[in-house]
């Protein structure tokens, strides 16, 4: 070998020049039950495959380390001390899968979820449900909030997945389409638009005070910009449940997720009104901090989300 193949070993990666696991493994047990045979069928592989990785080592190493005879393997004095050094590394190597395992049991057993209010409300729960049947003893925390409260909990690290209704994907955030979903206007059934034979043209649901999401949420800024803007609110409200109150009890006219008021339609505590001129379907997204795709209950909460 030549001085300069010597140095390129020195100074290539530990990982070229030490056995991997399974061969130290191998080796162990041949001390410990004196036959490469008996070595090969504890650690579940055929003796010629078993004869190959010793040759393999004792290359690599460049010294002998079993001697093989009818009555059985023994280890060369060699042998001998490389054993005892494998011994540690694999002890090391046992101790390093033990906190291994203790990390993902440590990140399996919980998931913080932040999920935009129409979300939360009507599709989680479902979902929710599914992931705990096959996760049981996962602990999952939920907060509900607008579009903008879930990326501040996802960019601050409060969450680990986030849902939102929004338009685009913040800065920060990679992101999948879970779903779509379609914002209607909605009215009760005295209101004066539940009597109209023709749909609203949106210059005018732009210039009517509504039923309205504060802003930062998912459905205001779709309807804002669908609308190029809006006039002032009749009421502002938090939570789409709120929402759908007012407009239930009379107060005016509001924009909800189909989503959210499906029953409220079919009992006709609520009317549609068609709207024209305007489209205001949206995309429903799961989204993560950008890079840090999700892993362990927050994968499959998002795998879920797809069936």
């Amino acid at each position: 070998m030549s001085g300069s193949e010597t140095n390129d070993q020195r100074e290539g990666s530990i990982a070229h020049r030490v056995p991997d696991l399974g061969a130290l493994e191998l080796l162990l047990a041949v001390a410990r039950l004196g036959s490469l045979g008996a070595a090969a069928r504890e650690l579940g592989i055929t003796q010629p495959a078993a004869s190959s990785r010793i040759r393999s080592m004792e290359r690599q190493l460049g010294v002998a380390l079993v001697d093989r005879s009818p009555r059985g393997s023994r280890l060369t004095d060699a042998g001998a001390l490389v054993t005892d050094w494998a011994r540690r590394v694999v002890e090391a190597a046992a101790a390093f899968d033990a906190g291994a395992q203790a990390l993902r049991h440590r990140r399996d057993s919980r998931l913080r979820v932040a999920a935009s209010m129409t979300i939360a409300e009507y599709l989680l729960p479902g979902w929710l449900l599914a992931l705990r049947s096959q996760r049981p003893d996962t602990a999952v925390s939920l907060l509900a909030g607008n579009s903008t409260t879930v990326v501040e909990r996802l960019l601050s690290d409060e969450a680990d997945l986030g849902f939102v209704e929004g338009l685009s994907v913040p800065p920060g955030l990679d992101s999948t389409v879970i779903a779509h979903d379609h914002l209607i206007v909605v009215t009760a059934p005295t209101h004066p638009w539940a009597r109209r034979r023709r749909p609203v043209p949106a210059a005018e649901l732009a210039s009517t005070p509504l039923i309205l999401r504060e802003k930062g949420s998912g459905t205001r800024q779709v309807l804002d910009a669908a609308l190029g803007g809006l006039a002032r609110p009749l009421i502002e409200l938090s939570s789409t449940t709120a929402v759908k109150a007012s407009a239930v009890s009379g107060a005016g006219p509001a924009v909800l997720s189909e989503l959210a008021v499906g029953e409220e339609l079919s009992m006709r505590r609520l009317v549609r009104i068609p709207v024209e001129e305007v489209s205001l379907a949206r995309d429903l997204r799961a989204v993560w901090p950008t890079g840090h795709r999700p892993t362990g209950p927050a994968r499959e909460l998002l795998s879920l989300t797809r069936g």
